[in-house]
């Protein structure tokens, strides 16, 4: 599923926000608008708890592909600000807030503990090599065929992403849990940290980049080819350093580097070839940087009472840091600023997420386990 799914995140999804200059919305109209559609989930989420302990998770997973799939159409008929923006703001937000918790709360569930860290660098490794055609495949469809083409086969290829959750053991959600949500709290700082590094280390920076390349779909499709190539292979080395009880070190590792790339991607996004291999190592750096944070999301969500609950407020926390990082974003565009300099604000965030990251490995040192040859079955 996150194979499949990996190859409309990273083609057409990945166009989803330079697409919205090209249909006439400004900088800081396209870095508010993304805003509005992470506060419309706040609002939208409380139901789906509900929905959840009627279907649990499988068939909720299997329904939010499909929405997923149906939304991204809607980026095709976006002309500047108008009601073509509204309603797509409204679809994805609705698609988004099914989709992602549910979809977290599956794989916490259903994944191993004493693993999480290779589990999650494979993930990571093979969505990397996906990343490596399906940029390139939609950028041509783009140029060649138009938006309406390259967002509906986008929109297809998530659809298809549902058929192999039909063979995956359900997970019930109950309909009581004590302490659900709040098992989250301890866990606050590090999702509205990372979204606030969201915003300007990712969302702001594809911008960036786009513009250093002329607003170019193809040029911008090969920006994101590259950088796949290069971290492919980085996820598999720093999952098997957590489990093996290097995760502050890893943290320092993952963090630091993205330090260093949000400086360079702040100081030579003007410069095309430049900005190419800043992208390309920040590249690298997420497959380093999302092992590490998700080993711990994950595992506390799996301890948790009740993993559901754990993500619907954990993407709340999520929601409340990027919204705040692109509106952040936006005032420092709209004050006649380069947009380079709003990838800074990401700095803010990464710094939040340091400090309690180090604080967790240190708390939970890796654990050596030994290999088991009987199969592992989930309840």
């Amino acid at each position: 599923h996150s194979l499949i799914a990996s190859l409309a995140t990273t083609g057409g999804g990945a166009f989803f926000t330079v697409y919205l200059l090209k249909a006439g919305v400004s900088i800081p109209g396209a870095l508010l608008s993304l805003a509005a559609m992470f506060l419309l989930r706040l609002v939208i989420r409380g139901f789906l708890l509900v929905i959840a302990v009627r279907t649990g998770l499988r068939w909720l997973l299997i329904a939010g592909s499909l929405l997923m799939g149906l939304s991204y159409p809607f980026l095709a008929e976006v002309h500047g600000i108008g009601a073509g923006l509204f309603l797509l703001v409204l679809v994805v937000a609705i698609a988004d807030t099914v989709y992602w918790p549910t979809y977290h709360a599956y794989f916490a569930a259903l994944g191993d503990e004493e693993h999480r860290g290779q589990q999650l660098g494979v993930r990571e490794a093979l969505n990397a090599t996906f990343g490596i055609v399906s940029p390139l495949i939609a950028g041509w469809l783009l140029v060649s065929f138009g938006p309406r083409v390259a967002f509906v086969a986008t929109g297809v290829v998530q659809a298809l992403a549902a058929l192999p959750i039909f063979w995956t053991p359900d997970v019930p959600v109950a309909r009581h849990v004590a302490g659900g949500y709040r098992a989250m709290l301890p866990s606050a700082g590090i999702f509205i940290g990372d979204g606030f590094s969201t915003a300007g280390y990712v969302i702001t920076w594809q911008i960036a980049l786009f513009l250093a390349l002329d607003q170019n779909f193809m040029a911008y499709g090969g920006a994101l080819a590259v950088a796949a190539l290069v971290g492919a292979a980085g996820s598999l080395v720093l999952g098997r350093m957590i489990d093996t009880g290097s995760g502050g070190r890893a943290v320092t590792l993952s963090i630091g580097l993205v330090v260093i790339v949000t400086f360079m991607r702040a100081s030579i996004h003007a410069h095309p070839a430049l900005a190419v291999a800043a992208n390309a190592l920040g590249a690298l750096v997420s497959c380093l940087y999302i092992p590490t944070i998700m080993t711990v999301v994950y595992n506390r969500a799996k301890r948790s009472p009740c993993a559901m609950r754990f993500h619907i407020a954990a993407e709340a926390g999520w929601d409340i840091g990027i919204s705040l990082g692109l509106i952040a974003a936006a005032c420092i565009v709209w004050l006649g600023f380069p947009v380079s300099y709003s990838i800074l604000v990401s700095l803010v965030g990464s710094a939040m997420v340091f400090v309690l990251l180090r604080r967790y490995y240190r708390d939970h040192p890796g654990i050596h386990i030994e290999p088991i040859n009987e199969p592992v079955v989930h309840p």
